[in-house]
């Protein structure tokens, strides 16, 4: 159960690499000397390591934050033949690594391939054959709909293919964006079982709607915020409030792909998502006063 101290609720909130520019380790430091305690790694810094995946490990377990999660595996499910036998060589990989890391979940997309089958029995035996290949490491595999995603595009419809699959380390991965995106109403959580929820992730953007798919995944790539600086930042907390309400208690990392972000310095950056956790954990979780040398936040929605 979750201590209810100001610190134990900031410390459910963690940052994304893909947030911030620079090496490893001062994306590491930046996200650290920020107040955060945990980090959601891209496999991309990694393997991006000028001195080898190694020193990547390496760096990331000496920089005293733990892991959330490792992402991200795309397109895995509904494929056949060579297709579906290439993404199994990928997933043993990306779990590999996770394992390395320490990473306890591994965050996984809905398909986007037009060669994937919406066969929904297809689709829950290649997330069970994947949650399988996860479970001697101990890794648990967080499935996400992409909300431009082929045949899963909505929360709802993840937990359908969670459910199907039915493996003890396969669950569920929630991201604010794409419900928001969707316009997905917060009563599709009312069937998901908290427990089975491994991983939730937190960002808004500056505009009501995004009118097509391709404006879709242009904001979700380029332009999302921090909780709090979008113009969803109400939903966001009726989210984050429903979620605590079911009895989620896992991480929420702040997934934010922003263009000006990777321009900026990183403890600016890395400032503006910690003034989001305070937000999050003060003004709408409310349940304690700010730690000491933090200003009380306003709250926004």
């Amino acid at each position: 159960m979750r201590q209810s101290t100001m610190q134990r609720n900031v410390a459910d909130f963690g940052m994304d690499t893909i947030s911030l520019a620079g090496p490893l380790e001062a994306k590491l430091a930046a996200v650290k000397a920020a107040g955060f305690g945990q980090i959601m790694l891209a496999a991309r810094d990694i393997v991006g390591h000028p001195q080898g995946i190694e020193a990547a490990v390496h760096a990331v377990r000496s920089s005293g934050l733990r892991v959330t999660g490792f992402q991200v595996l795309r397109d895995f499910e509904g494929l056949s033949g060579h297709l579906h036998s290439y993404k199994v060589d990928i997933a043993k990989q990306m779990i590999l690594m996770a394992r390395d890391l320490g990473a306890p979940v591994l965050l996984a997309c809905s398909s986007t391939s037009s060669h994937a089958t919406a066969d929904a029995e297809a689709i829950a035996r290649d997330l069970r054959k994947l949650a399988l290949l996860a479970l001697p490491h101990g890794i648990r595999v967080a499935f996400e709909g992409l909300s431009w995603g082929r045949h899963i595009n909505e929360v709802h419809q993840a937990w359908a293919a969670v459910e199907q699959a039915d493996c003890p380390n396969l669950g569920l991965a929630i991201d604010s964006y794409h419900q928001f995106a969707t316009s997905t109403p917060l009563s599709a959580l009312e069937d998901v079982d908290p427990e089975k929820i491994y991983l939730v992730q937190l960002s808004d953007f500056m505009w009501q709607e995004t009118r097509t798919v391709q404006e879709r995944i242009e904001t979700a790539r380029h332009f999302r915020v921090f909780p709090g600086e979008g113009v969803h930042s109400q939903a966001l907390a009726e989210l984050v409030r429903t979620l605590d309400g079911m009895g989620y208690q896992g991480d929420y990392s702040f997934e934010v792909f922003n263009d000006d972000y990777q321009q900026l310095p990183l403890p600016y950056v890395a400032q503006r998502a910690w003034n989001s956790a305070l937000w999050l954990a003060e003004g709408v979780l409310q349940r304690a006063v700010p730690l000491p040398g933090h200003p009380r936040i306003k709250t926004l929605a």
